[in-house]
């Protein structure tokens, strides 16, 4: 029987120089089987809000829709490294709500909350954090949550004076006492730098193969998500075409008279 992966599983595996995986789920049936299928970690992101609820972007992402769909995944999971993201306005105010936020977090059953952006004030609420016993994982790089102060959905770390702060800031968020970081779109070679100068676990997503980690949304990998492919996303399946030819067959069968048949009746 798979034990329940830990921070130290994950840091065991930036040791020994092996990778890990992640993927999203927002409900119980879907990390369910992520699980069973033994991928090493979950991820609630705040992505919900646009493949699940269909906001335009993530920071319409409230922390009590956070705190269902946490407790909804957590029912599912029983071995993988549950992480859940922290929603827009949910950690920037003031330290005393972000820690009451994060700590609602691992109440409802997230292994760690995720934290996007790093400066001194996110600095001391990671340390702060830390210090109340709740796991952080940072997420530099990309971070969704600034998409508009950043003008977009743009590649980060393309040139040395960019990569030089995004270095920085790993070096920061692992002295805070981060677990692990997460790096989005940036330039493979530029993730790998990164990568090398902390002794904590990288994350990629979108930023290449050197990280220890990928993540994707899995409504992207599994082709469920139709509307918009990321270029760093592989598609296993085409859950969308799956849906579509299911209902079909279903209204067809049920306008003609098919369904329910003598064996579907009490």
């Amino acid at each position: 029987m798979a034990q329940k992966i830990t921070v130290k599983t994950l840091q065991k595996y930036k040791d020994e120089n092996k990778k890990f995986s992640m993927l999203t789920a927002y409900d119980y049936s879907t990390a369910k089987y992520i699980d069973e299928a033994g991928v090493d970690s979950i991820l609630i992101g705040d992505s919900l809000g646009m493949v699940i609820l269909g906001y335009e972007n993530t920071c319409s992402v409230t922390m009590d829709e956070m705190l269902i769909f946490t407790k909804a995944v957590a029912r599912g999971v029983t071995n993988a490294f549950v992480v859940a993201d922290m929603p827009f306005l949910s950690y920037h105010t003031d330290l005393a709500t972000a820690i009451l936020n994060g700590g609602k977090l691992i109440q409802a059953g997230a292994n760690a909350v995720k934290i996007e952006g790093c400066n001194d004030y996110i600095i001391d609420v990671v340390n702060r954090m830390t210090q109340s016993g709740i796991p952080v994982v940072g997420h530099i790089g990309f971070t969704p949550q600034s998409v508009n102060t950043l003008g977009g959905y743009k590649v980060q770390g393309k040139t040395d004076d960019a990569l030089i702060n995004i270095k920085n800031q790993a070096i920061a968020l692992q002295n805070a006492g981060a677990v692990a970081i997460v790096l989005e779109m940036m330039p493979e070679n530029a993730a790998k730098c990164v990568d090398e100068c902390i002794s904590i676990p990288t994350i990629s997503c979108g930023a290449g193969k050197y990280c220890t980690g990928q993540v994707v949304v899995s409504d992207d990998m599994l082709g469920k998500y139709g509307e918009f492919k990321p270029k760093f996303v592989r598609r296993y399946g085409d859950m969308r075409k799956f849906i579509l030819d299911c209902a079909t067959q279903y209204d067809r069968d049920v306008k003609s008279g098919d369904f329910p048949n003598s064996e579907e009746v009490y």
